[in-house]
């Protein structure tokens, strides 16, 4: 396990964001996925990414 976030990759937070979403944690899931999506280059990619993980806190009704 590392310790130093600068070591994460956009996979690591990936995971992190499906591991969260698994366990019921949409919030926290939302953040990871955020800060994989400001790592990634392609802005199709980050705007896949954002979809993928929607902030659950923003009231769709």
């Amino acid at each position: 396990m590392t310790y130093d976030p600068a070591d994460l990759t956009v996979a690591d937070y990936l995971d992190g964001a499906s591991e969260m979403a698994a366990a019921g944690r949409p919030f926290l899931a939302h953040l990871l996925a955020e800060e994989a999506a400001r790592r990634v280059d392609d802005r199709a990619t980050a705007r896949s990414i954002r979809a993928q993980y929607t902030d659950p806190t923003t009231d769709r009704g």
